[in-house]
């Protein structure tokens, strides 16, 4: 049952694609979301909504959508994910320290109002098939020197178009509010989204 505290993200405004509700974007390989009756439906607390709803005049003005990748993630789900990919620097180690946990996080790119994405340094989740590969083998060294790529500081002269989308995403989340988290270009939170002001929710 879904919490009273978790509204459903289905304006068209928005493109809801939970890369953890099928196998292909996905750093795990597990269709997690789906196997446990979530599927693709991006749930997320109703003050993050409040905020999400303040993009849509941008949107329009734009021409373009708000993609979104993962949003709330049951605290099973993240026990599963964390089951697959144990490793440190994947997942938040206990359900009760993500905000995806809480409803208060969303994973995000921008596209065009056809919904194709615009280049970022990083695919989100910095998903690619190679690296998945290797990080569900247990090999991660790899993956952790191209994830340096996913961080707001990174910096290439050869990349310029990728990395003022990256800009040009983290000032419109900003302006609504949110936070950028510093080594993943894709993740935005409510203030205080991690603190007791909201707890953990269920599915």
């Amino acid at each position: 049952m879904i919490s009273e505290q978790l509204v459903e993200i289905t304006d068209p405004h928005f493109i809801i694609e939970l890369m953890y509700a099928g196998t292909s974007h996905n750093m795990t390989g597990c269709p997690v979301y789906t196997e446990m009756g979530l599927g693709n439906h991006a749930y997320v607390h109703k003050d993050l909504w409040e905020k999400l709803q303040k993009l849509i005049p941008w949107l329009e003005e734009h021409h373009m959508k708000l993609k979104i990748f993962d949003a709330y993630r049951p605290p099973s789900a993240h026990v599963r994910l964390k089951e697959v990919i144990p490793q440190p620097g994947f997942f938040a180690i206990m359900p009760e320290t993500s905000p995806h946990c809480r409803g208060t996080a969303v994973d995000v790119a921008l596209t065009d109002e056809n919904g194709r994405e615009f280049s970022y340094p990083t695919p989100v989740d910095a998903y690619d098939p190679f690296y998945a590969a290797e990080v569900q083998a247990g090999r991660c060294k790899g993956f952790f020197e191209y994830l340096k790529k996913a961080r707001h500081d990174y910096q290439n002269a050869d990349e310029t178009e990728s990395i003022r989308n990256r800009d040009t995403l983290r000032e419109l989340m900003e302006s609504i509010g949110l936070e950028a988290l510093a080594h993943e270009w894709w993740h935005y939170e409510l203030p205080r989204g991690r603190t007791g002001k909201y707890p953990m929710l269920r599915y």
